[in-house]
This record gives C-alpha cells, sequence and structure tokens, in this order.
C-alpha cells in the first residue's frame, strides 16, 4: 500500500475571474522509503502540493489518503494530530524560536505531546547527536550557522520518529558548501528507512533522490526513476 495516494486532486483559489488554478488533475502514489524531488518553474504548484500532502490545505477536487486513510476531508484538529504526530517538516527560513535553545526548539514536538521534560530533552540531544550538532544543543538559533540551523531544523522534524519528511526548498537559504551537507544529511536518513519528499530548484540535488517529479502548470508532466 503506498504512503501517499493522490487521485486527480485540483486545487483553485479565488473567486469568478480571479480563479487560479494551482494543481490540475494530479494523480500520484507514492510508497513507504522513497525519496522523491519535485522541480520545476516557481509559481507551477510545487509547495502547493506539498501543503496538502502535509495536511496543511485541502484539495478542492480529487482525493488523497495519507497511509491506507482518507485525508481529503478530515476536520482540522485530526489533520493537526497527524502532522505532530506523523509528519516531520523542514522549510527553507529553518524557522527556529529565537528564544529558545537548540535543544529546546528540537524537543518542541515532544512537548505538544505531553512528554516530560528529562524524556524530551534526552531525545532531542540524541537527535543532535545523530546531525551532528550536539556540540552547539544550548546556543541560540542566532549563534548558529546556516547549515548548523537547517540541520536543527532536520533534527527537530525528526524527533517524533515521523512516517514522512517534507523539506520544501530546504536548500534554499544555504551556501553550495552547507546546501551538501543537508542534503547528504537527508539521504543518510533515506537510507535508514524514512520516506522524504522534497522540492528543489537545483537540478545537482536531484541525484540524491531515487525519483523526480517534473511540474509545470500546476501538473505532473515527468515522472522519473533515477
Amino acid at each position: 500500500m503506498p504512503l501517499i495516494e493522490v487521485q486527480n486532486v485540483s486545487k483553485l483559489y479565488g473567486f469568478g475571474d480571479a480563479t487560479t488554478l494551482a494543481l490540475d488533475e494530479v494523480t500520484i502514489n507514492i510508497e513507504k522509503g522513497e525519496f522523491v524531488a519535485i522541480m520545476g518553474p516557481s509559481g507551477c504548484g510545487k509547495s502547493t502540493l506539498l501543503k496538502l500532502i502535509g495536511l496543511l490545505g485541502r484539495p478542492s477536487h480529487g482525493s488523497y489518503r495519507f497511509d491506507g486513510k482518507s485525508a481529503s476531508r478530515i476536520s482540522a484538529n485530526k489533520a493537526a494530530k497527524i502532522r505532530r504526530d506523523t509528519i516531520g517538516f523542514i522549510f527553507q527560513s529553518f524557522n527556529l524560536l529565537p528564544r529558545l535553545t537548540t535543544l529546546d526548539n528540537v524537543a518542541l514536538p515532544l512537548t505538544y505531546k505531553g512528554m516530560s521534560p528529562k524524556r524530551r530533552t534526552k531525545l532531542a540531544s540524541q537527535m543532535l547527536e545523530r546531525v551532528g550538532i550536539q556540540s552547539r544543543e544550548y546556543f541560540l538559533p542566532s549563534q548558529l550557522s546556516g547549515g548548523q540551523a537547517q540541520c536543527a531544523a532536520i533534527a527537530r522534524a525528526l524527533v517524533n520518529n515521523p512516517k514522512l519528511i517534507i523539506a520544501d526548498e530546504p536548500t534554499g537559504n544555504l551556501d553550495s558548501a552547507s546546501s551538501l551537507l543537508v542534503m547528504e544529511l537527508l539521504a543518510d536518513i533515506h537510507k535508514m528507512g524514512n520516506t522524504i519528499l522534497f522540492v528543489t530548484h537545483n537540478p545537482e540535488l536531484t541525484r540524491y533522490a531515487t525519483r523526480v517529479l517534473y511540474m509545470h502548470d500546476g501538473s505532473i508532466v515527468h515522472d522519473e526513476k533515477t
């Protein structure tokens, strides 16, 4: 059974003459353990597709099943719980809270689950060790380099042991050396069995993926294994 099943999904924004078609009858299945890159020009629907898969929005038409369960019309509270427990998000801008230490930022998802302070601190520290920046766990985000901040964001996304990791331009704000560091880290995480879906504008980074989707005008125009 695919982890992600998107069937004839369209997404419309606006009304009347101002309507914009962001996704146009998209159908795609993604199996557990795949490392999928999504490419395409700005405005082609990449981020909209990620939002729908990550339960941050709903399709206007079509159906979406996540891990075998219908996710097209679930309540906002149910969607939030699924995101919290089974999906890890990595953003271009890191989205670390500036007044929390790196350790506390990584532990934040565990706080929402009601885990004890001692347990979540231990797990967060272990995850920072896994991504190679445990020595920075008591630094504030402003004291981290761009690459270190993205590694912290990856640790935060992984701390809940999610079924799916969604990364929207994870190297967009990084220099080339830091970009390679982050992609090597994601590749290592994928080798451990994680399913990863990431958007990139850089064709060189698709070599890390096992599959590449090319989008144009809201549709998937090419789907290839690498």
